[in-house]
């Protein structure tokens, strides 16, 4: 299954992946650590990689979650990640969405249009309400890239999420499914 888009396409992760998505985090291991929590080294390995893509089936097998590559067309190759994550069924239809992109592609239009991509995979194939998004305050392009693709500003949750080892606020925002309302 691929998502195409015009710049990128986006497709669910697979076992194949395990050495280009291991080339991506090795690559931009200092510029994601900025945004995310603190990884173990095992992390940055092969069998660390495969050990997380193999959850990430089991996650989409289980409809909990959907971890996307983004892929550069020509030549064709993994320069990000989208993640669904914490998909809650029943009253609410909902998940967070978060992504990565090589900083060598940032500020080109890529993660914008592949956060759209996920996001109508997620309305359309998921039938999901609502998609929520949270960012730390300073972290401008990632905001415009969610406002970009229809997002908007919710709030701030205030010291909900630890960044390198220190509790950070974030931006929460949000956008619901049009052909639910």
């Amino acid at each position: 299954m691929k998502l195409k888009g015009t710049t990128i396409d986006v497709k669910l992760v697979e076992e194949k992946d395990v050495e280009s998505l291991l080339q991506l985090e090795v690559r931009n291991n200092d510029f994601f650590q900025q945004f995310t929590g603190v990884r173990d080294e095992s992390f940055y390995t092969l069998q660390g990689q495969l050990n997380r893509i193999k959850k990430a089936i089991i996650q989409k097998e289980n409809d909990h979650g959907y971890l996307f590559v983004i892929m550069q067309k020509d030549p064709e190759e993994i320069i990000g990640e989208v993640m669904l994550t914490e998909v809650v069924r029943i009253n609410l239809q909902s998940c967070w969405i978060g992504y990565f992109l090589d900083k060598e592609y940032n500020g080109k239009g890529y993660m914008t249009e592949a956060v759209k991509l996920v996001v109508d995979y997620a309305f359309q194939q998921l039938n999901l309400h609502r998609i929520e998004a949270g960012v730390m305050p300073h972290n401008i392009g990632s905001m415009k890239v969610l406002e970009k693709a229809g997002f908007h500003k919710e709030g701030i949750a205030r010291k909900n999420v630890k960044i390198n080892g220190t509790w950070e606020d974030h931006q929460t925002l949000a956008i619901i499914n049009s052909q639910h309302i």
